[in-house]
């Protein structure tokens, strides 16, 4: 079967490339011994180029389209052999068939994250990825450059090189852009296309390749970043900070207050409730711009919260004074109990601790007395 195959190259010869690989760039038409037979069919489909190389150098260029190779439309083959009257013998030469059309779907992305000084945030790191087409414009100069003598070039084989002239492209059109970070996903469209152009101006010269298309798909930032951009966001979501800590605390109070949890946050959440509960409406009121607070800028903050203290009867004597977190380590000891007198300044007499409505939380934890036998 080998020979007879080989009598038949000898015989017919047509040279053509299908194609049927998607990232294929260059692929070497195997001859026997390189010989091309006088008037062979030589057929270049659509998005393809043949190249004739001879003795290592690139000779005739055919575009699409179906050709039988004669002297004359071989003239740089048949000057570097020396035919000036025509040929009517098999000739030795190398044909390679260079994909023309636009290579799809490759990716980019960079390796390692690239610094950039933000407006905002000052010095960030960013991190990019993308796609992008690529295809062949000079066939002569990627063969020169590129494949040598590689039998098949897959566009896989030069994707690190391309990746490595994005990434550092990248990095400079981002930096001169002056955009922010924040900004950064609405200008896309303009800084892919000035990243492509860059790219480009790289790659065409030097090795006969285009990109017709580059985009950034996407750009993100360190964690840590993200953290601070969505804290950022919430701030400005809120607007008046002052009313609304003003709002939180007032809420927060009647829940504090009532947690059966007891224990020390229990009770001075628990003592303060009514002078807070004054102080915080008083700063809502001054937030929302009620009389006295326009100005006088210090009326539009709530005031500082005096703290609680508190005195216990012992042997018929006055004891303290203790602040509200003394006074529920008192209690939770069994010092104090519901019948202990208790006063605080603001109260018009000594009263049971059991009696006094901000320390009910404080006794909801404290098991009731043994039963006696």
């Amino acid at each position: 079967m080998a020979i007879f195959e080989m009598l038949r190259a000898e015989l017919i010869d047509i040279i053509e490339w299908v194609d049927d690989s998607q990232h294929s760039l260059v692929w070497r038409f195997p001859r026997y011994r390189n010989q091309i037979k006088y008037a062979a069919q030589l057929i270049v489909r659509p998005g393809q180029s043949a190249v004739f190389v001879h003795q290592g150098r690139v000779a005739d260029v055919f575009g699409p389209g179906q050709y039988r190779l004669e002297t004359k439309n071989l003239p740089i083959l048949s000057t570097l052999m020396g035919w000036y009257h025509g040929f009517d013998s098999p000739f030795k030469a190398e044909i390679y068939f260079v994909s023309t059309r636009q290579l799809t779907d490759l990716k980019w992305g960079t390796a390692n994250p690239v610094p950039m000084r933000d407006p905002d945030f000052g010095p960030v790191r960013i991190r990019a990825f993308g796609t992008y087409t690529l295809r062949a414009i000079d066939p002569a100069k990627l063969l020169s450059e590129l494949v040598g003598t590689d039998g098949v070039y897959e566009a896989e084989e030069i994707s690190a090189l391309l990746r490595s002239i994005i990434s550092s492209a990248f990095a400079d059109v981002v930096s001169n852009s002056g955009i922010g970070i924040l900004d950064l996903a609405q200008s896309y469209g303009s800084l892919s296309e000035q990243l492509r152009r860059e790219v480009v101006s790289k790659i065409d010269d030097e090795f006969g390749l285009e990109v017709p298309q580059l985009y950034i798909v996407n750009v993100s930032v360190p964690e840590e970043v993200e953290r601070a951009l969505d804290a950022r966001a919430s701030m400005k979501a809120i607007g008046d900070m002052g009313a609304f800590q003003a709002y939180q605390f007032g809420n927060a109070i009647p829940d504090a207050a009532v947690n059966p949890a007891g224990g020390i946050a229990a009770a001075g959440a628990g003592l303060g409730m009514g002078l807070a509960m004054t102080n915080a409406m008083g700063g809502i009121g001054a937030a929302m711009g009620q009389p006295g607070a326009a100005g006088n800028p210090a009326a539009a903050m709530p005031p500082m919260l005096a703290p609680v203290v508190w005195h216990i009867a012992e042997a018929g004597a006055p004891v303290g004074p203790f602040t509200g977190a003394q006074l529920a380590q008192a209690i939770a000891a069994g010092r104090v109990g519901r019948d202990t007198l208790v006063w605080s300044p603001g109260m018009s007499e000594w009263q049971a601790a059991a009696r006094v409505p901000s320390l009910l939380g404080a006794f909801a934890t404290q098991p009731p007395p043994v039963p006696r036998g």
